[in-house]
């Protein structure tokens, strides 16, 4: 019986008949409602027609989390008074209501309301884009901008204007951008119409709680214990102050374990809900109503998707995790970030739902205002491996066709294109081949499809499934670091996690071609010739399949190189080798640190160090690598400026890890010249031989490049290491070494710039004289090295020269040093005859007690030039 109370207490309810108009006219509508509206629940059961009003159609509702598609599934047969998946079996049929996740459906033909994953609607779209019987699609909780929510919806708009223009779409989210919505539904024929409906909102107490002594901040999924404690002690503390149930946000399971562990002995039963709680956990969470206090410890899937009944006080530890990609290491993994203001109100809320309520922020309230606004949409920042795989099967390789709200950053999905060619799930072209058509068909992610697919032949199915499905969920923590040790603790655990991986590698056992009940082909070993391979073997076989660029080999105890040229140490390994004092990380006294070679499965990179930290890795040898990363594999001559000098070796590498060298007798002389030209233009020009002659002509170059531009070459170090190959082209061609380089006069070679094929050049010496006569008869150095050429000559050596010499043919003025009779400055001037008449007097006064046996004229325009003392000029 259909529980009308509950029904028409929802507030959405008013929104329905502007909902159910916008779908019976354009066909697609955005619908905004807060938490607990009842959109997830109602809004599907009325569109199908399952409450008594319109017609029956089918409704397909999409969830990005598998426990939100479980649990609005369950609510909605609760609020017919049914149960999901009604009956013991499908041949007794499902009920009016079902779901279907990852490795798990209960639907069938009489289900009218099916709620699905994002994952699975993706996978159903591949299969059949039609979307057949299906007549209305509803996006749930489209404001967290998830990867496979924003390809689903792109991909069901295509399918409206180009198959079934009468499928019927929602997009439902609680806080949205709902213009962008609109006008991505609406396409060519206009914004689709935004239906807004009530939401039920008690006043809720903002609680300002920072830690009193600062915290590290969260880097990859590490997150300082002593915020975890603080929250604990926030939790304890809302317990105190509040009544009614406390829910509390936080990252990750393991911070949720750690949390729990903080508060045994509160007076309040204590809830984990996260992904991977058992469904018994999860249903007990959400039914509520137990009569004894409960304090649930959630991560994000609580924010929006679910409605945990009871809750008065929200403790937020202002940390989420999410989806990063580090291009420049080739790592791809999840981090904690701090949660951007849209999260903290939504998580806000939850306090609200019933009753007036609290929220607990632990952090300071400056703080608030530097949060970001909003989560980034996973296609900016995600590993597009997965995205670039189904827009190529989609027919679409470049993305370019598909309505997306954001569209893809084009360097990511370059090296997303790059992936998939190398594992051959793409064509040259970008089009999906038949083998990356079955790895889409998987439901894993590219590179774990890959290992599965080339894995099985060699090791068996089942052994390939069950390694796979330990690398599509990365096991707890406490499983340890080693991977094929992880597999033995997963075999022999009860835990929850050991149950979703048996029932996921069941299930890739299936998709890769075992044959229920049985092990199939090779199932057990693989292998036909030789002794099966052991579980170590087999778990770095497939874990280097999968991520080929991250085979590693040692360079020091703990610390590796992986082929991507990023450096990887384990758990407790300083950069220098060694442990840090105190540190009990996975990969203290694992198998896995004496180890020669791994494949390294998870790693993050810590704020500021240079290497990543592995989490999770199998031992491999060389053989296993090599024949993991055969893209990798090269070998040839290999000429570089290494260490200060010319290495030439032959060398045979598998992406930046060294197998093999040795030394080249006669190396290609084109490899020689470039090897010396990148030394060049890293340590720069003062490898060659720079004497005074050279310095010198180079100052005058530059002098006149200055003045009068071109022809006249620019002889600064970037545009002389720019074309170091014309200027020094003999030289560079005799050049083995450092050796050669340090014998190369400079200013040889920089003479070949002066512009000879115009004719310019035989005025060189005119517009830049390397030395001026002065009246004395003296040929005097110009020193160009400064703002403007100068001359440093003896006062009385110019007796009689009534201007300043002029260079750049009369551009510029030389400055004029006027030295005593000893060399020391006197005077400076750009203008002789001035000096002579205004200043000269002042410089003869101070100058001519201390010289006296020099000639000091008070006339010097008229006076005989000399470079002698006066008594010799008269014995002269």
């Amino acid at each position: 019986m259909i529980r009308r109370d509950a029904l028409d207490q929802l507030p959405v309810r008013t929104a329905l008949p502007a909902l159910r108009a916008a779908l019976d006219g354009p066909g697609s509508a955005v619908l905004c409602a807060p938490p607990g509206t009842g959109k997830t629940t109602s809004v599907p059961l009325d569109l199908a027609g399952l409450t008594g009003e319109g017609p029956v159609r089918r409704v397909l509702v999409a969830e990005p989390r598998r426990m939100a598609a479980r649990a609005a599934a369950r609510r909605m047969a609760w609020l017919l008074g049914e149960e999901v998946g009604t009956g013991t079996a499908p041949a007794q049929g499902w009920g009016p209501v079902g779901f279907t996740v990852r490795g798990e459906r209960r639907a069938g033909p009489r289900t009218t309301v099916e709620v699905v994953t994002t994952g699975v609607l993706l996978q159903r779209l591949q299969r059949d884009p039609e979307l057949a019987g299906v007549d209305v699609v509803v996006l749930d909780e489209c404001h967290e901008r998830h990867l496979d929510a924003d390809t689903s919806a792109a991909f069901l708009l295509d399918v409206r204007e180009t198959l079934r223009p009468e499928l019927r779409l929602v997009a439902a989210s609680a806080t949205t951008d709902a213009e962008g919505w609109a006008r991505l539904l609406g396409g060519a024929q206009g914004a689709a119409p935004v239906v807004e409906a009530p939401g039920v909102s008690h006043p809720v107490e903002v609680v300002w709680a920072p830690p009193e002594r600062p915290v590290r901040p969260a880097h990859g999924t590490r997150v300082d214990p002593a915020l975890l404690t603080h929250v604990a002690g926030v939790v304890r503390r809302a317990l105190r102050e509040r009544t009614g149930d406390v829910l509390c946000f936080l990252p990750g399971v393991g911070e949720i374990g750690r949390v729990a562990g903080e508060l045994a002995g509160v007076d309040a039963e204590v809830l984990q809900v996260h992904g991977r709680a058992p469904a018994e956990v999860q249903d007990a969470v959400l039914a509520g109503g137990s009569g004894v206090r409960r304090v649930v410890l959630a991560t994000s899937v609580a924010e929006s998707s679910l409605t945990v009944p009871g809750v008065r006080v929200v403790v937020d530890s202002g940390l989420a995790r999410v989806p990063r990609t580090d291009h420049a290491r080739g790592l791809s993994a999840l981090t904690t970030v701090r949660a951007s203001r849209a999260a903290a109100r939504q998580r806000a809320g939850r306090a609200g739902r019933e009753a007036p309520g609290a929220v607990y922020r632990c952090w300071a309230e400056g703080e608030d205002g530097r949060l970001p606004a909003f989560p980034d949409p996973e296609i900016r920042v995600a590993d597009l491996t997965a995205f670039a795989l189904q827009a190529a099967c989609w027919g679409d390789p470049a993305a370019d066709g598909l309505a997306l709200l954001d569209g893809p950053p084009s360097g990511a999905l370059a090296a997303a294109r790059e992936v998939l060619t190398a594992i051959g799930a793409v064509d040259g072209t970008g089009r999906a081949t038949e083998r990356g058509v079955r790895m889409a068909r998987l439901g894993l992610h590219p590179r774990l499809a890959r290992a599965l697919l080339d894995g099985a032949p060699e090791v068996g199915v089942r052994r390939a499934a069950e390694v796979v499905a330990l690398l599509s969920e990365e096991p707890p923590r406490a499983y340890g670091d080693d991977l094929a040790a992880a597999w033995r603790t997963a075999r022999r655990g009860g835990d929850a996690y050991g149950a979703r991986w048996r029932q996921e590698a069941r299930r890739l056992a299936s998709a890769a071609g075992e044959p229920r009940g049985g092990s199939g082909a090779g199932g057990d070993g693989g292998r036909s010739a030789g002794a099966p391979l052991t579980d170590d073997a087999v778990a770095g076989l497939l874990a280097a399949l999968a991520f080929p660029e991250r085979v590693a080999r040692a360079r020091r105890k703990g610390s590796y190189l992986m082929a991507s040229g990023t450096g990887a140490e384990l758990a407790g390994t300083q950069a220098g080798g060694g442990h840090r004092p105190g540190s009990s990380g996975p990969g203290d006294g694992s198998g896995l640190r004496d180890a020669e070679w791994l494949a390294v499965a998870v790693a993050d990179r810590p704020v500021a160090a240079a290497s990543a930290r592995v989490r999770l890795a199998a031992v491999i040898d060389e053989e296993t690598a090599c024949a993991a990363a055969p893209a990798l594999y090269a070998s040839g001559e290999e000429v570089r400026w290494s260490e200060g000098d010319v290495v030439a070796r032959r060398v045979t590498r598998l992406g930046a890890i060294e197998l093999a060298a040795r030394p080249l007798t006669a190396p290609d002389p084109g490899l020689l010249r470039d090897a010396v030209v990148s030394g060049l233009r890293r340590e720069g020009l003062g490898l060659l031989r720079w004497p005074a002659a050279a310095v010198s002509l180079r100052q005058r170059m530059a002098f006149v490049h200055r003045e009068l531009g071109a022809p006249w070459p620019d002889v600064s170090d970037a545009a002389l290491l720019e074309c170091v190959e014309e200027w020094l082209g003999v030289e560079l061609g005799r050049a083995r070494r450092r050796a050669d380089l340090e014998r190369v006069d400079a200013g040889q070679a920089l003479a070949r710039l002066l512009p000879w094929a115009t004719g310019d050049a035989a005025r060189f010496d005119e517009l830049a004289p390397e030395r001026i006569e002065v009246p004395s008869g003296s040929r005097v150095r110009v020193d160009y090295g400064g703002a403007q050429p100068v001359l440093a000559v003896k006062l009385q050596e110019l007796f009689g020269w009534q201007e300043s010499p002029r260079v750049a043919g009369g551009r510029v003025p030389v400055l004029v040093h006027l030295l005593s009779p000893a060399g020391r400055p006197a005077a400076v001037t750009a203008d002789l005859a001035s000096f002579w008449r205004d200043g000269y007097r002042s410089v003869r006064a101070e100058l001519r007690g201390r010289y006296p046996k020099h000639p000091w004229p008070e006339d010097p325009s008229a006076a005989e030039p000399t470079r002698h003392t006066s008594a010799r000029l008269k014995r002269g």
